[in-house]
């Protein structure tokens, strides 16, 4: 094994353009956020394997024999990253108390974690002892992409300890190390496995922005990371509204059915803006961005909001955030599914800092939630401690 005490951190993400219209065939544009999650293992000599998840309140523990016991006399090859085994994934939930049917986010983070472990380690000999701490700046069940940050922190944890991947190469900062694109697609593949757990058919997105990290082109189902891509400041607002995603999709698809003629121009507009951005964030990439260059992206922040008030995804409380952030001149747009959930505020690096505290107590008071963050921030990341953020270490040294 390659350590016994280390800790990673995955970002979380965010629908920058193209929402909705993905799904008809559209280009999207994924960015990671600089909110993370931590994930601290260390192996122990205990014949337990525990896990610690402070965020949702679980903290629960397995015996090596009994986890061991469920690998005797399977054919299935757990290591395959292509397909799940739905005998191990029924095994692993009557093993951890958890009921037929449960989906609560309890029950799937305890159920993806035991799969992608069983997974790494289940050609070994002995199954290793381990505690794994996991604490997130990202809220659960927001759309930020939080199970995604969890399960690439698991996986590349795990197939660290494995051997499965090698030693990562320090960065630049010399406090944090990033592994090579072969690796980088071990833990992307292993993520998937925990993210088909917990939400059954995800198009693997979310798992591949937290492992690479950037800005990610995503178009009929091939996903392309792009290349040297702007930092952008942002306002990232959740309106605690809650909302259904697989409604709110079909009632799109409904609307196109019933209206295509006036939809499908929408939906290519939409795409028109997320190739307009992507081809703008490269301008900004390759030199010195402009004022105006922010400005084309604020004003395609403002066409795309237009697009998905016409697809029948906005909300009042999504029209308040556009509102009270335009009357600072600040520019907003939904992210993810809308009806309600996050949207997104864009900073230009010039904006005054009295102007972002203002605007950040305003949707407060409205009884958002609101943080300032940025996109384009790395993707999975081996930290040193000393370099952890101190919320993180503090809660890593509890348990």
């Amino acid at each position: 094994m390659h350590a016994i005490d280390y800790i990673v951190s995955a970002p979380g993400k965010a629908i920058l353009h193209g929402e909705h219209a993905v799904v008809h065939g559209k280009v999207a544009l994924a960015v990671s956020l600089d909110l993370r999650t931590f994930l601290r293992l260390q192996t122990t000599s205990t014949s337990k394997v525990c896990i610690n998840l402070p965020n949702i309140d679980t903290f629960l523990s397995w015996d090596i024999a009994a986890l061991q016991r469920l690998l005797q006399g399977t054919t299935a090859d757990h290591s395959n990253l292509k397909e799940l085994d739905g005998d191990l994934v029924k095994s692993l939930r009557e093993l951890a108390g958890i009921e037929e049917g449960s989906t609560d986010t309890r029950s799937m983070a305890v159920s993806a974690f035991l799969y992608m472990y069983l997974s790494t380690f289940g050609k070994t000999k002995v199954l290793p002892s381990v505690t794994v701490t996991v604490w997130s700046e990202l809220p659960t069940g927001a759309g930020l992409g939080s199970s995604a940050a969890y399960c690439v922190c698991v996986a590349a944890a795990l197939l660290y300890t494995q051997g499965g991947i090698s030693s990562p190469s320090p960065g630049s900062d010399g406090d944090t190390a990033r592994w090579s694109s072969e690796e980088l697609e071990l833990i992307n593949q292993l993520a998937f496995q925990g993210e088909k757990i917990i939400h059954g058919n995800p198009s693997g997105v979310d798992n591949a922005v937290s492992t690479w990290g950037g800005i990610l082109r995503y178009h009929a189902g091939k996903i392309t990371p792009l290349k040297r891509v702007p930092m952008l400041r942002i306002l990232l607002t959740n309106t605690r509204v809650p909302r259904s995603t697989k409604i709110l999709v079909a009632g799109v698809k409904d609307k196109i059915n019933k209206f295509p003629s006036i939809l499908n121009p929408v939906l290519d507009s939409v795409d028109a803006v997320s190739c307009t951005c992507e081809q703008t964030l490269m301008e900004m990439a390759k030199g010195v961005p402009t004022a105006e260059h922010y400005t084309t992206l604020e004003e395609l922040i403002d066409i795309n909001q237009h697009h998905l008030n016409v697809m029948g995804v906005g909300h009042p409380s999504l029209d308040i955030l556009c509102r009270v952030t335009l009357a600072r001149g600040l520019h907003s747009k939904l992210t993810g599914a809308g009806g309600g959930g996050c949207g997104i505020t864009l900073l230009r690096p010039d904006t005054d800092a009295v102007v972002v505290q203002s605007t950040v107590q305003d949707l407060k008071d409205t009884g958002y939630e609101c943080w300032e963050t940025s996109i384009a921030a790395p993707g999975i990341q081996l930290h040193s401690s000393h370099a952890v953020k101190e919320e993180a270490m503090n809660v890593f040294n509890r348990y």
